[in-house]
């Protein structure tokens, strides 16, 4: 007979680790590259040393004179605070009692919750992975009170079923009436709206321009590639007062070619002495370079990365598309650079009494929660690149002579 007991144990024993091999590897490709860490945390934070150049300890002098003078690599140090990471699954008791006397009925619904929480988990991890911290999912361009939708600049960082607010509310208010959320019912990504299930949302904070976040996540999501690359302050430090900080940031409104993508690698290798493994675009951008490379009839190589994704390369070099990347850009990544330093792997939030299923209060269901406490550091970020504003379109070959014409720029 299943019970309560039964169906701990299983999530302990059974699911946990398929849960954490999925989280840790299919959220997206260039999680499944970056290697994890448990070292350097001390406490709630991590403390890094990053290296500031090379060792400058060298020289080329006379047979008989003096030899160089001792110049070690100088160091800073990165400070940054773990993140707490989160997934929750629910299971009503009557769904328990239901299945009580049927075991395949119950790994039916266990196996229906697991796979709804790895979906979800991997949704907002990869969102967060391309992300700048803050959690910002959208900001708001208007909104239509009677027929309960928000027009949005952009949806793609949006799902049915998540739970969000808006950013209009004091920090005293923020996170702490759980009337001011509200749950994405629809997402229009024709029109870049998205229909919610109650109106009110000057009260809860919804204005036209502010932001969206998910519950409770403001300000306190990992820092992803947007922030590693453009953030004001990343890890303790003002990236304006250090200028190895600072990536390759090219904004001029370019054609996509292979010229664009090679004067970005070759500035990063110059002058950062970063060595390009990884391209991370918009699909639409990969599916627009896969027809440049067909207008002049060029070769498309596949590769195979860790996690079994398949994608096209430049120059031996994986080419990936993702939802989440910011539209018309590209990422140029050194994965060495980066690390996800964590406390611990994905575990079972317990009670003093080793329980993972509790009910929650005033309602005949039970819940468990995964989590995790981590954050995405990267030693190297003036190593990484990013290009904006990537046109949406093919120059005319007729009218673009070879098409390799950029101008790339380092900011």
């Amino acid at each position: 007979m299943v019970t309560l007991q039964s169906a701990e144990n299983a999530l302990k024993s059974v699911y946990l680790g398929v849960v954490a091999n999925q989280l840790n590897v299919a959220a997206s490709p260039l999680l499944a590259m970056i290697k994890r860490s448990t070292s350097n945390i001390y406490g709630k934070e991590i403390r890094k040393a990053a290296p500031i150049g090379i060792n400058g300890g060298i020289t080329a002098g006379d047979e008989d004179g003096k030899l160089p003078k001792a110049h070690s690599t100088e160091y800073v140090q990165f400070v940054d605070e773990l993140r707490n990471l989160y997934g929750k699954l629910e299971i009503s008791d009557k769904a328990l009692r239901a299945t009580s006397n049927n075991i395949t009925s119950f790994v039916n619904l266990l196996n229906d919750e697991m796979e709804r929480l790895i979906e979800s988990s991997n949704f907002n991890l990869g969102r967060m992975l391309y992300g700048n911290g803050t959690g910002t999912l959208s900001s708001v361009i208007s909104f239509n009170e009677s027929n309960k939708y928000l027009e949005l600049h952009d949806v793609s960082k949006i799902i049915e079923g998540m739970v969000v607010r808006g950013t209009d509310v004091g920090a005293q208010n923020r996170d702490q009436n759980e009337e001011n959320y509200f749950i994405v019912q629809y997402v229009d990504r024709a029109n870049n709206r998205i229909y919610l299930d109650k109106g009110g949302y000057q009260s809860i904070g919804i204005n036209t321009g502010s932001d969206i976040y998910v519950q409770y996540s403001y300000n306190k999501e990992m820092i992803g590639i947007e922030g590693v690359l453009t953030n004001a302050k990343i890890y303790g430090l003002t990236r304006a007062d250090y200028q190895w900080l600072k990536p390759y940031l090219s904004t001029t409104t370019s054609y996509i070619s292979d010229n664009l993508i090679q004067t970005a690698i070759d500035s990063l290798e110059d002058n950062a002495n970063s060595k390009i493994n990884l391209i991370s675009t918009t699909k639409a951008v990969k599916r627009l370079y896969q027809e440049y490379l067909s207008a002049y009839r060029r070769n498309i190589d596949i590769t195979e990365l860790a996690g079994g994704y398949k994608t096209m390369t430049y120059n031996g070099i994986p080419v990936i598309g993702e939802r989440f990347v910011p539209a018309n850009t590209m990422y140029l990544l050194n994965t060495n650079d980066f690390t996800l330093y964590e406390m611990c792997d994905w575990k079972w939030l317990e009670d003093e009494n080793g329980r993972i299923l509790k009910q929650n209060p005033d309602y005949a269901t039970y819940s468990a929660t995964l989590v995790k406490y981590a954050e995405l550091l990267c030693d190297k970020p003036g190593g990484q690149g990013k290009i904006s504003n990537i046109a949406t379109t093919l120059t005319p070959p007729e009218t673009s002579g070879t098409s390799d014409t950029d101008s790339g720029s380092q900011s």
